[in-house]
């Protein structure tokens, strides 16, 4: 499955768990709060400061 920037992070997680190991890696620790789970992966990236891009290129590969 390919991810975009409107992903939520919900949803990835439910997908494909272990792309949770990606997300942690880059600085979202923040993954098991419940709020976390319907952000979208761009509006989760503005907040840490990370290109959603990047993220992009690394969980969809």
């Amino acid at each position: 499955m390919a991810y975009n920037k409107d992903t939520r992070i919900g949803e990835i997680l439910e997908k494909t768990p272990e792309k949770a190991e990606i997300l942690l890696e880059i600085g979202m620790h923040c993954l098991g709060c419940p709020a976390s789970q319907m952000e979208t992966l761009e509006e989760a990236c503005e907040v840490h400061g990370i290109d959603v891009e990047e993220v992009l290129e690394k969980i969809n590969a």
